[in-house]
């Protein structure tokens, strides 16, 4: 079955195609699943996933961020009215 895009060369490869349109790889000269999963751009051993993040998103850590002054308000309010209907 060939794959959607040729591992070799990055083309798109139409569905039941027995070659690739561009460069002609084929199941047996570059479709083998050592050759497509070696071109899907997955991170290797050496990868260090916290360089990446610094890097991507910065050394500044993110601010945490609590409820809305309104919903403590709320919520006390709900717990008073429950404890003066219980108590009543």
């Amino acid at each position: 079955m060939a794959p959607e895009v040729c591992p070799n060369c990055g083309a798109e490869v139409p569905p039941h195609a027995r070659s690739c349109p561009e460069c002609g790889s084929d199941e047996e000269t570059g479709w083998s699943d050592e050759a497509y999963a070696s071109n899907l751009g997955l991170p290797d051993d050496q990868f260090d996933y916290d360089e990446f993040t610094k890097r991507e998103f910065g050394t500044k850590s993110p601010v945490p961020r609590g409820l809305h002054w309104w919903w403590w308000v709320v919520g006390i309010g709900l717990l008073s009215a429950l404890l003066f209907l219980w108590f009543r």
